[in-house]
């Protein structure tokens, strides 16, 4: 029997993939056994939830009692999304921030030049993306911080150095050592059907020094060494029309629209949107506005797109990108 979730099931899933501490993911667990359809179709999932819910609890109350000894650092998410960047030692991770953010990373030549988290905004028309640099990744070092951050980012860069006969097996080890932390790198976001404590979390392989006349041969061996369906943008940092087409390229992986709202009577203003999932409906939208006006909400008045200007629809009705909403609660 098909497990058939509803939203609410799915937005509670996804504040669990977002929680950052062992209590967090203790309360989201708790909304989403209490959200998820109760039929024959979901027992395996109940089960599971119930058994993840015990061992976080239990991690909770660990965190609670034990000493801090490794680093930890929550970086507060920004703009239209969080985009985080991994890799082995120079592959380019920090290039790419300092080329598409107003960032200034270092950049050098040696390795681990990054030391802990670097976040900047990548603009893109109106919107911003947070982009967060990382330290790199090798078979003996590994930050256990990096785990949180990619399990709970709405997308991830794997950046691979195109000119490098190293990065086929570097790159391998930066995939098996989030496997072996059930960290999956992917071509989409979601909890392992098998094994709920697995995520797949959307990936872009991004290749850097991409006019290497070897390139290819060395995403072969990748290939060879570490199965994979990642979507492949390949990027030459010193041109900026290739740096130009890889901003464009993590903003359509991040899927989200932009919205523009204005008040009743007021002029509609085109600045600063808010953006939701692709897909996204009224009600999402109110959500993101203020919690309130979602509960209150009654109608909503839309130009754009999606419907006939200024028609009246409801909270179901599904946006489009560059919609502008008038809110009614």
């Amino acid at each position: 029997m098909p497990a058939n979730l509803t939203p609410q099931y799915s937005k509670a899933e996804e504040e669990f993939r977002r929680a950052q501490t062992a209590e967090e993911q203790a309360i989201c667990l708790e909304k989403m056994l209490q959200v998820i359809p109760k039929h024959k179709g979901t027992e395996k999932l109940q089960a599971d939830l119930k058994t993840k819910l015990k061992e976080v609890r239990a991690e909770a109350q660990s965190e609670k009692s034990a000493k801090k000894v490794a680093k930890s650092y929550r970086v507060p998410r920004q703009g239209c999304g969080t985009t985080v960047i991994i890799g082995a030692p120079n592959g380019g991770k920090s290039r790419i921030v300092k080329e598409l953010t107003n960032g200034e990373p270092e950049v050098a030549p040696y390795p681990f030049t990054t030391r802990e988290p670097f976040p900047a905004m990548m603009p893109r028309e109106d919107v911003l993306v947070q982009l967060i640099d990382t330290p790199p990744i090798t078979d003996s070092h590994f930050e256990p911080y990096i785990v949180s951050f990619v399990r709970t980012a709405d997308l991830v860069l794997l950046v691979f150095d195109g000119a490098a006969d190293s990065a086929p097996e570097e790159t391998a080890t930066v995939i098996s050592q989030l496997s072996s932390r059930k960290t999956l790198l992917a071509a989409a976001t979601g909890f392992d059907d098998d094994d709920f404590s697995k995520l797949k979390v959307k990936t872009l392989l991004v290749v850097t020094h991409a006019d290497d006349p070897d390139v290819d041969l060395r995403l072969e061996f990748l290939q060879e060494l570490s199965p994979h369906a990642l979507p492949i943008v390949k990027v030459e940092l010193d041109r900026a029309e290739s740096c130009e087409e890889l901003r464009q390229q993590i903003y359509e992986a991040m899927g989200v629209i932009r919205v523009y709202t204005k008040a009743p009577g007021k002029p509609a203003s085109y600045d600063a949107p808010y953006t939701i999932p692709i897909g996204g409906t009224v009600e999402d939208l109110a959500e993101k506005v203020h919690r309130d006006i979602a509960d209150k909400l009654k109608y909503a008045k839309v130009w754009g797109s999606s419907a006939h200007d200024g028609q009246s629809v409801g909270r179901d009705h599904v946006l489009h990108d560059r919609d502008l909403v008038e809110l009614h609660a």
